[in-house]
């Protein structure tokens, strides 16, 4: 095969017909929901039942999480923003107006990742401004930790949705 003939056929990959992208999509958000701010929630859950050393723990943890997110955030926030959005126009512009399947994938599990980590970012401010700690950090973390979930939820739905729709209308119309 020629060089082109390979970037031809990795341009026509499938995924929605694919179940290893359905395997990576269910991981993706599985892993994303069990920790919430570096913190697993087994963690979380331990240390709001017995305190003690597992809370200890938990507080250096995420101490430890927020502090390099927002340390990072400080010295280049402007470049990963700016970075972050380039590639999500570049993927979007692949996806919906050259109509990439592969694209269209790479969007649906980038753009609510993004979402996500947005909200870390925000959590990872109201942590260091309020001082969050013991059955207050554990109450905050486990909030984010829903919310998180809820956009997995949706986001899921949605990859559904489209991949089901794209699947039916690329077999129906025979492409």
């Amino acid at each position: 095969m020629t060089f082109l003939e390979n970037i031809f056929s990795l341009i026509n990959m499938r995924s929605f017909s694919s179940v290893w992208f359905w395997i990576v999509l269910a991981l993706y958000w599985s892993a994303a929901s069990q920790f919430v701010m570096g913190a697993s929630f087994d963690l979380i859950m331990r240390a709001r039942r017995d305190q003690g050393q597992n809370l200890h723990d938990l507080e250096m943890l995420v101490g430890i999480h927020v502090r390099r997110k927002l340390s990072l955030m400080r010295r280049a926030g402007h470049w990963i923003v700016a970075f972050t959005a380039a590639v999500l126009t570049l993927i979007v512009l692949l996806a919906f107006v050259y109509w990439l399947e592969f694209a269209q994938a790479v969007f649906l599990l980038v753009f609510p990742m993004t979402l996500v980590r947005l909200m870390e970012l925000r959590m990872s401010f109201r942590i260091e401004r309020e001082s969050l700690q013991g059955d207050k950090l554990c109450r905050a973390l486990l909030r984010h930790r829903f919310w998180v979930q809820l956009v997995g939820v949706i986001a899921i739905f949605v990859t559904a949705v489209w991949g089901m729709l794209y699947v039916l209308s690329r077999s129906a119309l025979s492409f």
